[in-house]
């Protein structure tokens, strides 16, 4: 999954849950008019916000996509003619479950943090409480215990292999482990963020 964010006016983003799918290109423009929809890596949504959002009075929330989940392109284009830094463009709707966290942005003079990549959840209205940090360390710690399932189901096929006996009951186990250890892990991850 690779991870991409875009800012949204709180009631854009009502506006889409009623229509089915999100199409506000940027602010007070539509996806017809622009072409695409601007959005931007973890590290670049709080220049965005400073740059184009800073005197917004209205709530704003920072929208995590889930690009796996796009049936459109998504295409780094740089943010400026003649730039180099490149921002990611989705060239179409983004449908409802392609957003896996709807979070609030703080308001104006609170200091922005920008968001290293998160693995995704699919708790798309998050209580006001939850902050960014928390929700990344939650989420790594999530995978990490994931990692460590498949580590284990890995040693546990070797352990069975070698009790087997023969040279090539080792590698068998170990593939069988790493397979069983990645189903499980798949299905808890999709059972997690279903």
């Amino acid at each position: 999954m690779a991870t991409i964010f875009h800012l949204a006016l709180a009631s854009d983003w009502a506006a889409a849950q009623d229509a089915g799918a999100y199409t506000t290109s940027t602010r007070g423009r539509t996806l017809a008019e622009e072409g695409f929809i601007h959005c931007s890596r973890g590290d670049q949504w709080p220049a965005v916000r400073e740059r184009f959002y800073a005197d917004v009075a209205e709530p704003l929330l920072l929208l995590q996509l889930d690009t796996d989940r796009l049936d459109v392109p998504v295409v780094d284009e740089p943010g400026a003619p003649g730039s180099t830094e490149t921002f990611p463009h989705v060239y179409g709707p983004i449908p409802l479950d392609a957003v896996v966290k709807a979070m609030p942005v703080p308001g104006r003079g609170t200091p922005l943090a920008p968001l290293a990549a998160p693995a995704g959840s699919r708790q798309a209205r998050p209580t006001s409480s939850e902050s960014f940090g928390r929700t990344f360390l939650t989420e790594m710690l999530v995978n990490m215990a994931l990692v460590v399932l498949i580590l284990v189901t890995t040693a546990i096929g070797l352990g069975v292999g070698n009790a087997l006996g023969d040279e090539v009951a080792p590698l068998v186990g170990v593939a069988v482990g790493v397979l069983a250890g990645c189903g499980i892990a798949r299905w808890l991850y999709v059972s997690r963020h279903a």
